[in-house]
């Protein structure tokens, strides 16, 4: 019996509020902000609010979970 191979996906298994606070802790917000021009990322940032806009804004999480599969590949 062989194991199931492991997904292709980097982002399988990562919940959006790992990701973000691995990317806040490595670039810190106004880092974030400069590389993704969102609002609550540059005016009071915190993961709070910026997991409500993520979650209902399709282009902003497609932004910050790329720039996550970008870092971790190096």
């Amino acid at each position: 019996m062989t194991s199931p191979s492991p997904s292709s996906d980097p982002l399988h298994g990562v919940t959006l509020e790992r990701v973000l606070n691995e990317l806040v802790a490595e670039f810190g917000w106004e880092q974030m902000g400069r590389r993704i021009d969102i609002r609550c990322f540059r005016f009071d940032p915190s993961v709070q609010s910026s997991l409500a806009f993520l979650r209902r804004t399709p282009w902003a999480r497609a932004e910050v979970e790329g720039m996550y599969v970008r870092w971790k590949r190096g």
